[in-house]
């Protein structure tokens, strides 16, 4: 029986080139396309899952904003969770942008802001996340319809809002993730939904902790997300098979290609996820029910969730009650994974949308 807080379930639709039978050998069946990935999202929403996170890279897969847009008519109910690169966007061009989108989505639009570099260069840790923080600012005002005046280190903008709105005149929910203390900084400025990759509860308890000093401190609070993968079956062994044969195709030199691809791959978050696999046990267990060996073949989120229904709902209830109100999950192949995890495990959990108002964007 569920008696932990309603929370929010999102889905993964894998635009990125990341879904796999397995990991390391490339299916050209599952590679990013605008069927296969209309398809995952189509099997979340006839699940019932809350949203859905529509992953963005430059040089990985078809184009986010795009598939969105394409999606908007063929949805009813599930929120769009867009990933949107920092590094890559004009203000007042994306503003126009996320309130058209959000308009064709019926006011089911959510933002994940991921602060990259502009592509073909890079820039320090400290100063990227602080271009971040000014553009969530520029941003969120334009999405609220008020003007944008402001001289920063990366944006200078002087500019009304466009007459273009989102559905309820105010800005999408903005869901944010990082561990550095720049990217703590930026989320605690700027952020609604602050997102966890996998960790033992200890860990991220203490990030939590950090996190709402850092966002006291600004005047604002934050909401809390959890983004990992999972893997279910009817009893714990079929389900750590399942991890093994996951893993059963892949290379040593193949996984850390894999892993050097990602523009993310210097980040304290995966450095942190190299971490726990390096505490795991031999068969790559952090803890009894977190495995580890996504990681060894992909960068970012690099743990999931393995064991029976009730072992499953069980870790989930005890995230959700140390604070976790936003689980983004996953499992390969997507489609596949979304229809096990759905038929055993969502039925007994009480989900629905994130609804709050979010604090203004501090500098």
């Amino acid at each position: 029986m569920w008696t932990a807080p309603t929370v929010e379930m999102a889905w993964f639709s894998a635009l990125c080139d990341d879904d796999y039978e397995f990991l390391g050998a490339p299916d050209p069946h599952l590679l990013s396309s605008w069927e296969h990935c209309r398809n995952i999202v189509l099997t979340a929403e006839r699940y019932g899952f809350d949203n859905v996170l529509l992953p963005s890279g430059y040089q990985l897969g078809i184009d986010n904003t795009a598939f969105a847009a394409g999606m908007a008519p063929l949805t009813e109910t599930i929120r769009m969770l867009l990933a949107i690169r920092c590094g890559e966007l004009v203000v007042p061009q994306v503003a126009r942008q996320m309130a058209t989108l959000d308009q064709m989505l019926g006011g089911r639009l959510t933002i994940n802001i991921i602060s990259s570099d502009i592509p073909g260069e890079t820039l320090d840790s400290e100063p990227r996340y602080r271009r971040s923080t000014e553009i969530m600012y520029a941003l969120r005002q334009l999405l609220n319809g008020q003007g944008v005046d402001m001289q920063g280190d990366f944006v200078k903008l002087k500019i009304d809002p466009p007459r273009i709105r989102t559905v309820t005149g105010k800005s999408p929910l903005f869901y944010f993730g990082g561990l550095s203390p720049a990217a703590r900084e930026c989320a605690a400025a700027g952020a609604d939904v602050f997102l966890m990759w996998p960790d033992i509860t200890a860990s991220m308890l203490e990030v939590k902790a950090d996190m709402d000093a850092r966002a006291a401190a600004k005047g604002r609070s934050l909401r809390y997300g959890w983004r990992s993968h999972v893997i279910v079956r009817e009893t714990e062994d079929e389900a750590r098979l399942a991890a093994r044969r996951l893993l059963s195709k892949l290379d040593v030199q193949t996984g850390e290609d894999i892993r050097k691809k990602s523009l993310d791959s210097a980040s304290a978050g995966v450095a942190r996820q190299a971490a726990l696999r390096d505490s795991s046990d031999d068969e790559g267990y952090a803890e009894r029910h977190l495995w580890t060996g996504v990681g060894r073949a992909r960068s970012g989120a690099g743990a999931a969730i393995v064991g029976d229904p009730d072992q499953v709902l069980a870790k989930l209830h005890e995230l959700a009650a140390a604070g976790i109100e936003a689980f983004i999950l996953s499992g390969y192949p997507h489609a596949a994974e979304c229809d096990l995890f759905s038929r055993y495990v969502l039925p007994n959990v009480d989900h629905g949308q994130l609804q709050f108002e979010p604090h203004d964007v501090t500098l």
